[in-house]
């Protein structure tokens, strides 16, 4: 690839990326509150708070640690971006295949968080300080399960001699369930579980939301941000939701609908793509819109034990069952 083609394709992946995410969010809230009972906001709701977030104000609280608190919101888009540039996109690569692998994705996708906690922690609000808190004991809850997923995939793969095994587009090329006996099947259920369960977490969406909780700390991390700076992280937010989306998809649904429909060519491409965006679009709504409509807001230290217990309990069980699996079958 030249660095001309990989910087329009990065350009083109960024810029649709972006754009779905806020179409996305939209049909989520307007989802999310016709399950409710409510009309909700139109679809477009997001551009248009993106927009007036970009023409207001933005204040810097007087208390607040002025460079770190305008870097973070940067740091937070910049990081949700350069996730989607390792995410294959339906038949296509990611556009940085072979610069990085999964472990990379997994740092990137915490970087958010953690640039919205040094941001809490910045502005010198006693509430952001303590949504600062709270997201740094989810992320120590939730990445433990998430990285247990990801080996567990990775070393499967690696013993089917596909490589290298970390590789999202080696991930993504040599889906599991057809290569697993009954065994390996149950624990690639297992572990898709604990991965559609950590989705809401990463996201800091309810009922994992206690960051932000407006009922209890006024807005916690992003209680002092207001304009340019407010609509960096809420760009970010939208942009790591479908990257979140797409990594579930890579790493469990990677099948395409143009081959056996007999579909070739361009034709077949752009067929594969609408159903990639089909399917993030399915684990949007499996894992964000209907949890957060059917649950309500846990305590900090439910998460805490509730990721750190039985979830970890069922990420290893996964682990453990892929291991029986290969151990029976060969």
């Amino acid at each position: 690839m030249t660095a001309v083609s990989a910087l329009w394709q990065a350009a083109l992946v960024l810029g649709g990326g972006t754009l779905l995410a806020l179409v996305y969010k939209g049909f989520d809230r307007k989802l999310a509150a016709r399950m409710q009972g409510r009309i909700g906001p139109p679809i477009r709701q997001p551009f248009l708070d993106l927009g007036k977030l970009l023409v207001k104000e933005t204040v810097v609280p007087r208390t607040a640690v002025r460079w770190v608190f305008n870097l973070m919101p940067f740091l937070a888009l910049v990081a949700a971006g350069t996730v989607l540039l390792y995410l294959p996109v339906g038949p296509f690569a990611p556009v940085l295949s072979g610069y990085g692998d999964v472990i990379v994705v997994l740092y990137l996708l915490a970087l958010p968080a953690i640039a919205m906690a040094l941001g809490g922690f910045a502005s010198g609000s006693p509430y952001g300080v303590v949504g600062a808190q709270r997201e740094l004991v989810m992320l120590m809850s939730y990445e433990f399960p998430l990285a247990v997923v990801v080996v567990a995939l990775a070393w499967r793969v690696a013993e089917l001699g596909a490589g290298p095994a970390f590789s999202l587009a080696t991930l993504a090329g040599n889906p599991l369930w057809a290569q697993v006996g009954p065994l390996g099947v149950l624990g690639l259920a297992l572990l898709l579980v604990a991965l559609l369960v950590v989705t809401p977490a990463e996201l800091s969406k309810i009922p994992f939301d206690i960051p932000e909780a407006e009922t209890e700390i006024a807005g916690g991390l992003v209680v002092e941000y207001s304009g340019v700076n407010l609509a960096l992280f809420y760009l970010a937010d939208a942009i790591k939701t479908v990257a979140m989306a797409a990594l579930v998809v890579a790493l469990f649904i990677p099948y395409g609908i143009a081959g056996p429909l007999g579909i070739g060519g361009i034709g077949g491409q752009i067929l594969d793509v609408a159903f990639f965006f089909l399917k993030v679009f399915a684990v949007i709504f499996a894992a964000v819109t209907t949890v957060r409509v059917a649950f309500a807001r846990l305590k900090v230290d439910q998460i805490a034990r509730g990721f750190w217990i039985p979830l970890t309990a069922v990420a290893l069980a996964g682990l453990l069952l892929l291991v029986l699996d290969k151990a029976v079958v060969g």
